[in-house]
């Protein structure tokens, strides 16, 4: 199975810390992510590197993930590795090793009237069209949710 690297781009007319919280804060998180499946929450204890975060489905499986580096209201990084079921973390099995390591990035690069919010993650290919589809309409829900505040 192969890996893909999508890439999507939106220019946002808010402040950069506006478009943090929208991305990050638990209510705001939720609004956007129920494009992708509703019910959808973040989990993490901190955000700080090296700490661990659920991407979490309302039954409480998902993955989980490390964050890698972050700069707040500027980049951070997701290396996920392995699924939760129940809320707990799953052994990895051979299906998680085909995508375990994988990457997902969220950067806001300052523009002359808008900042940029670049998101690139990477896919397997049975998930690709589903993301194709639905990380541009995310996109734009972070964009007016990070407008609206």
């Amino acid at each position: 199975m192969k890996i893909n690297r999508l890439e999507f781009s939106i220019d946002i007319k808010a402040p950069k810390p506006n478009i943090w919280k929208a991305l990050w804060e638990d209510h705001s998180y939720r609004e956007w992510a129920k494009v992708f499946y509703k019910g959808s929450y973040v989990s993490a204890d901190n955000w700080n590197e090296g700490s661990t975060v659920h991407f979490l489905g309302p039954d409480r499986t998902g993955i989980y993930s490390e964050i890698l580096f972050h700069t707040p209201h500027k980049i951070i990084q997701f290396k996920h590795i392995g699924t939760v079921a129940k809320g707990k973390e799953q052994p990895i099995d051979e299906e998680t090793k085909k995508w375990s390591g994988t990457l997902e990035t969220y950067s806001l690069m300052e523009g002359k009237d808008a900042a940029t919010l670049t998101i690139e993650i990477d896919i397997l290919d049975k998930h690709l069209d589903f993301m194709k589809d639905k990380l541009p309409l995310a996109m734009e829900r972070i964009k007016q949710l990070s407008e609206n505040l």
